[in-house]
């Protein structure tokens, strides 16, 4: 390097230029959470509970009006194919109707007559059944104390021997104790009478009540269905719907019906027939007995068995036939009822099992056996309603099978 050539500075610039701008990674960004839309509005909600609880309570209320108009409807349902029989063969249906209703009300006395005798001698035999078990368990040899009772008997004596080592109270031995002796009220045959009497006019009154409105509701035929059809809307679709909910109700709670007449009627037939080989008297009174409380569910068989098994400790006097003649008449039950029935309910209602369980349990709390026979239909037709329903299709999923 010379003088005359003198060094070029070269100066470098250290700032980044636009090109050589680094790429610095950013961290994904999370998506969008996922809203659900529910089929209910959440405001609205209080209103359903609240317009729930208010049914709840009108049905409760008026179920002397509620439950013999379900019973007429029923009834009437179940009958109408036959009047309609009878109208083709050009039989007028108020006469049809008239002379099905007597004839099955003749043959329900008919029943209750002929039974009578055996059914008197059944209940007159309650008391000494009733004495013969008490006897039984007393002979029984006393087996050794459980621990419960052990503890209880321990319990027994400390509490005792507190009460001699405590001192005398000034108050109770200077006046005295005041003994009080509450006498239960004697019986009074009257009150007696004049309770019976008037829940037996109750009970005809009600009966009276279901015999005419099934029978004014098959005179009408299908007239009530035209009226439904025609106040349903202006438009055809809307009128083809409440058509279509109409056929399927009516189609349902037939076959339903169909489905427990046939099993009721096997019921009470191998119930009839297997305790008549067990050897227990009047047979056919509990066969009968069997095939209509199979109607109630849950609760009928269980009355069967525990009923026909205390007639039997009364007429063999061993709790071993009475655990014989009640297990019969509750593995017949318990097989129709868990094999036959479900599959033919199942095809003729296409009903969920648990939605059936629990809809049941809350009509029995609600009107009791009456609510138990009625629970099934009421089912039916509330999910034929709101399977045609645009707001109510939830409830009649959950209810569907």
């Amino acid at each position: 390097m010379t003088p005359d050539h003198p060094a070029s500075i070269v100066e470098v610039s250290l700032a980044p230029s636009p090109e050589a701008t680094p790429i610095v990674a950013t961290p994904p960004t999370e998506p969008a959470p996922q809203l659900l839309h529910m089929p209910i509005s959440i405001r609205s909600l209080s209103l359903v509970l609240l317009a729930l609880f208010a049914s709840l309570f009108v049905l409760q209320w008026a179920k002397a009006v509620f439950i013999p108009l379900m019973l007429g409807v029923i009834f009437s349902y179940a009958l109408s194919p036959l009047v309609n029989w009878m109208e083709g063969k050009r039989v007028p249906r108020w006469l049809g109707a008239a002379v099905l209703l007597l004839a099955i009300i003749g043959a329900i006395a008919g029943a209750t007559y002929s039974l009578r005798d055996e059914a008197l001698k059944m209940v007159d035999s309650l008391p000494a059944a009733a004495q013969k078990f008490r006897q039984t368990i007393k002979g029984r040899p006393a087996k050794s104390d459980s621990t419960l009772q052990s503890v209880q008997k321990a319990a027994t004596q400390i509490e005792q021997a507190a009460r001699e080592g405590a001192p005398p109270d000034p108050v109770t031995t200077s006046r005295g104790a005041l003994r009080v002796v509450v006498e239960s009220p004697r019986f009074n045959v009257a009150d007696y009478l004049w309770t019976g009497t008037i829940g037996l006019m109750t009970l005809v009154g009600q009966v009276t009540v279901v015999v005419f409105l099934t029978y004014f509701l098959m005179v009408s035929g299908d007239t009530f269905r035209r009226k439904l059809v025609k106040i349903a809307g202006p438009s055809l679709s809307t009128k083809k719907i409440t058509l279509q909910a109409l056929d399927e109700v009516t189609g349902q709670i037939q076959r339903y019906l169909q489905v427990q007449l046939f099993t009721s009627a096997v019921v009470g037939l191998l119930t009839g027939v297997a305790l008549w080989i067990v050897g227990l008297e009047n047979a056919a009174v509990w066969g009968i007995a069997a095939g209509v409380l199979n109607l109630v569910p849950y609760v009928g068989s269980l009355m069967t068995a525990v009923a026909s098994a205390l007639v039997g400790f009364l007429q063999f006097g061993s709790l071993n036939m009475a655990f014989v003649v009640g297990g019969t008449s509750l593995f017949i039950h318990t097989f129709i009822g868990n094999l036959i029935t479900p599959w033919l309910t199942s095809r003729a209602s296409r009903m969920n099992p648990v939605a059936v369980f629990v809809g049941l349990l809350a009509w029995g709390w609600l009107w009791g056996v009456w609510g138990l026979l009625l629970g099934m239909p009421i089912l039916m037709i509330v999910k034929s309603v709101c399977d045609r329903v645009d707001d109510l299709k939830p409830v009649g999923e959950f209810l569907g099978s």
